[in-house]
């Protein structure tokens, strides 16, 4: 049989034909049916966007919903497309967290934009893993153009250009990034240190190879994202994390980066790695980078990753270009375009001073990989820039959103939400007899607590520690060990008031402990945020502070007795 183009329903249409017994078309549609069916779909994620405020920004399903609401076998024949868009509203629509959502202020935004949404189709229609070059030469080429615009954007330094010796490599999210680099930085410390010490032989080299590895150390500062200490464990070395105190913002320093560095050499270990912090993901602290590069001037093998996931999307603006300057003392630095620009997941940009240290470390060529233009060293083939082999045409969406809003429109973008969490913070200032903001809003996020007993919160400058989960689970109250009265009273009250917004599922914030301090995350930063929203979203707070305060005074107040 042959198909036609000639359905109208998405349905195949049949033409007798001999030698073929197939009875879905090849693409699973005739070409009329797909124009039918796209259609549809856009039609319908159009609605969606258009709608989304009146949705809830939280599902209010238990686990395993879709397995009730789905056949338990497979189907036997296939089914038309009207069908199976039908189902989107009946059992995915009920299962998902509307990240795009007005009232989605948790965690950090994740950006989806219908510019991005178009280079995802073109990116799926032309699919190729894209290993090396030859697979696709303008996969390899778009994504090395527009990784030096965006350099360019956020003002980095000229040695993070594919011109020189450096470049920028698109990977899966921040915490791919970093166990990328965290290899490459492992091997570049090996690799220096059997030079130094003159080996050459090849088993004393694999042998020597093998002790040093066993003493090295990553570090990164207890409100890093927990995605090093991850990494650390994938690259097989030590992990220790450096304390920081709320009295400098929880920003991580020189002197106490010096002081943990020879700690561990005197016990024989060898740092290798560290990860600075371009917005911590608790607070958005930013790490004292000036005071960090003196202390690398003296450590030159090891390897600096700047780690700037969300804020590093605020580069695009002037008055935080004084931040990207400071890089030229990193040997990396990545962010994240699906969090805070514009960008659908997944576009984490990763730029290297030396492309060559990531070439070093990852690069291998089997017989079947190997061609005459990577052979020329004329093309760069990214499979020896990540962990994977094969790649997605990701550049496509990133060349899609620069181009839709230009650098201009990029930097309103982001004054928008800068200018929305200024609000929110100035609405919490202004209700000072029942919050305290905990550290400085920076990057459009309030990091709150509410005060105990009517009066502000004193913090202790020097309480050190902070939440041991991974920041993805730090949404799920817990309880914190306070190490005042005070403290611990406040920490209740947060909590509880945290725990009924949560359940009530109207906005959807993240709570989180920092520095034992039990605190209320708001981030209003993703493409349909707007001021009425976050103006609600304080209301809440206010109303429902008042309420657990009554509800507390009712339990604390004896009942007469009759």
């Amino acid at each position: 049989m042959s198909f036609s183009n000639g359905a109208t329903n998405g349905a195949p249409e049949f033409i007798e034909s001999k030698g073929d017994a197939r009875s879905v078309p090849p693409m699973g549609m005739t070409g009329q049916g797909f124009q039918e069916a796209a259609n549809s779909a856009i039609t319908e994620i159009e609605r969606y966007y258009s709608n989304l405020p009146s949705r809830p920004v939280l599902p209010s399903v238990s686990p395993g919903y879709l397995q009730q609401l789905l056949p338990s076998k497979p189907p036997v024949d296939g089914e038309e497309w009207q069908a199976i868009e039908k189902d989107m509203e009946r059992t995915i629509m009920p299962g998902i967290t509307h990240w795009q959502s007005p009232k989605f202020m948790a965690f950090f935004a994740a950006s989806s934009t219908y510019p991005a949404i178009l280079g995802e189709m073109w990116s799926a229609a032309l699919t190729a893993p894209a290993f090396n070059w030859i697979c696709s030469p303008a996969v390899t080429e778009l994504e090395t153009v527009v990784l030096d615009w965006l350099a360019q954007i956020l003002g980095l330094p000229e040695v993070f250009l594919s011109k020189g010796e450096g470049g920028g490599v698109i990977q899966g999210s921040a915490s791919e990034a970093i166990v990328t680099v965290m290899v490459a930085a492992r091997e570049r410390f090996v690799r220096r240190q059997l030079e130094r010490e003159g080996v050459t032989d090849v088993e004393e080299i694999e042998d020597r190879s093998c002790e040093l590895r066993g003493k090295l150390v990553a570090l990164g500062s207890d409100q890093a994202h927990s995605s090093t200490k991850k990494a650390s464990n994938i690259a097989g070395t030590r992990y220790r994390g450096i304390n920081t105190v709320l009295s400098n913002a929880f920003a991580l320093t020189g002197k106490q980066l010096r002081a943990k560095i020879e700690e561990l050499e005197a016990k024989g270990l060898h740092p290798y790695y560290l990860t600075v912090s371009l917005g911590t993901t608790n607070t958005c602290a930013v790490d004292e980078f000036e005071s960090i590069a003196e202390v690398a001037k003296d450590y030159p093998d090891i390897w600096i990753h700047c780690d700037a996931a969300y804020a590093g999307a605020a580069l695009v603006l002037p008055e935080y270009q004084h931040l990207a300057k400071q890089m030229s003392f990193v040997d990396s630095f990545d962010m994240n375009m699906h969090k805070w620009l514009l960008t659908n997941f997944d576009a984490s940009c990763l730029f290297v001073r030396k492309r060559r240290d990531l070439i070093d470390a990852l690069s291998i060529a089997p017989a079947y990989l190997r061609n005459q233009y990577t052979e020329s060293g004329l093309v760069t083939d990214y499979r020896d820039w990540q962990i994977p082999l094969g790649r997605r045409f990701r550049s496509l969406k990133i060349w899609f959103v620069i181009r839709t809003w230009g650098v201009k429109g990029l930097q309103e973008h982001i004054r928008h939400h800068i200018k929305l969490g200024e609000l929110f913070a100035e609405l919490v200032r202004s209700r000072s007899d029942i919050f305290s903001i905990l550290t400085p809003p920076s990057f459009a996020l309030t990091v709150l607590t509410v005060n105990a007993g009517g009066k502000q919160a004193q913090h202790n400058g020097a309480i050190k520690g902070d939440d041991p989960r991974p920041f993805e689970h730090q949404h799920v109250p817990i309880e914190p060990q306070a190490n005042t009265s005070e403290v611990q009273e406040a920490n209740t009250i947060t909590k509880e008031v945290y725990t009924l917004i949560d359940q009530r599922a109207e906005f959807f914030l993240t709570a989180s402990v920092v520095g034992e301090v039990y605190a209320i995350r708001v981030v209003s930063a993703n493409p349909l945020a707007e001021e009425k929203y976050v103006r609600e979203v304080f209301d809440v707070l206010v109303s429902t502070v008042e309420e657990v305060h009554a509800k507390r005074n009712r339990r604390e107040t004896p009942q007469s007795v009759l």
